[in-house]
């Protein structure tokens, strides 16, 4: 077991044990100035966003994720996600609340049905780790009460049977305990008319301590169960989440990732193309590359779409096929998934 986490005086003394209990890495994340610095040296820039509270997104490093950002470098890709910065505060014009125009789809409260067959399910508002590059930044983080009653959700699927494919998303479903996320399930598998039911987690990657013996029974008492996962960076790829993509393949859960192109962790052909043959080595088949959304808070993180077209480019026709995923932009407000791509007849 890796126990390079030791070097960092904070967790010096932590025990093998209590470092692989994912309850323990959730009371032990980094919520404060004063105890990311003794993790990273920060910048002044970094300092005062982490002081700031007012209009950021709540901060929230699961000590697994905090153990693998460079201490020294402030564009170390792990650390840019994790790490809150003054340019968060940066709102322009045409940033947006929603930009994916959620809320003026749901019919009940946590239940997005904007495709005819399929439906967004948010069953929590938490995540692990609350990534700088959040689109659904408006709801994570804080309780708004939108997801603490599912009734709704269930009557709603129950009367609308051209309903066939649910994604269980949030927040973070894998917040849930296990017991919890398994009563979700089962009453999604008492309606008969769904078909195809997908969770999207960050954790495993965040937090890979997550994936259990027992979470991953739940998964097969009520399989099929398909897995979203989003991965952004190869560094992402670790032996330990190795680990985690092990379990859940030899589960019988197929593995799919939706990564988001971000400048100055992956906006370039080589680091993208990197990714995508680690996502392979661990049998997570890349899915989706996003244009960057245009929420409040992360137009620091936004490429122009030709760096998004440059990277399909590189890696069609110059790596295998189920390495290259679809390159999609998410209509402002609602239009849906558009895929892009560079024009290969010409």
């Amino acid at each position: 077991m890796d126990d390079s986490y030791r070097r960092i005086p904070l967790w010096s003394n932590v025990s093998p044990e209590d470092w692989e209990d994912w309850h323990w890495q959730l009371r032990n994340r980094i919520y404060t100035v004063d105890q990311l610095r003794q993790v990273i040296d920060l910048t002044p820039d970094e300092e005062e966003a982490c002081a700031k509270k007012q209009g950021r997104l709540v901060m929230a490093i699961p000590p697994y994720w905090a153990a693998l950002m460079d201490p020294k470098d402030p564009n170390c890709p792990i650390r840019r996600q994790g790490v809150p910065r003054m340019e968060e505060f940066n709102i322009q014009p045409h940033d947006m609340r929603d930009p994916c125009g959620e809320d003026t789809d749901m019919p009940v409260p946590g239940l997005v049905h904007r495709y005819p067959d399929r439906v967004l399910f948010l069953v929590t508002e938490q995540c692990a780790m609350y990534c700088r590059h959040c689109t659904r930044r408006r709801l994570v983080g804080e309780n708004h009460g939108l997801m603490s009653a599912y009734e709704g959700t269930f009557e709603y699927l129950r009367k609308h049977t051209e309903v066939r494919d649910v994604l269980i998303s949030g927040g973070d479903p894998l917040m849930m305990t296990d017991v919890r996320l398994g009563q979700v399930l089962a009453r999604l598998r008492e309606i008969p008319h769904l078909e195809f039911i997908r969770i999207g987690s960050r954790t495993p990657v965040t937090m890979p301590q997550r994936v259990t013996p027992e979470f991953c029974a739940v998964l097969k008492k009520y399989k099929p169960i398909w897995m979203s996962l989003h991965f952004c960076h190869p560094k992402e790829v670790s032996p330990r989440v190795k680990q985690a993509m092990d379990m859940l393949a030899d589960s019988g859960v197929p593995l799919g990732s939706q990564t988001v192109l971000l400048s100055g962790v992956n906006d370039n052909p080589e680091t993208m193309k990197k990714l995508m043959h680690e996502l392979l080595k661990v049998r997570v088949r890349p899915y989706y590359i996003y244009q960057c959304d245009m929420a409040q808070g992360i137009t620091h993180f936004r490429t122009a779409v030709d760096k998004g077209l440059e990277i399909m480019q590189s890696l069609r026709g110059h790596t295998s096929g189920y390495a290259v995923p679809t390159y999609v932009v998410d209509g402002p407000g609602g239009g849906g998934k558009i895929p892009l791509s560079p024009n290969y007849v010409v």
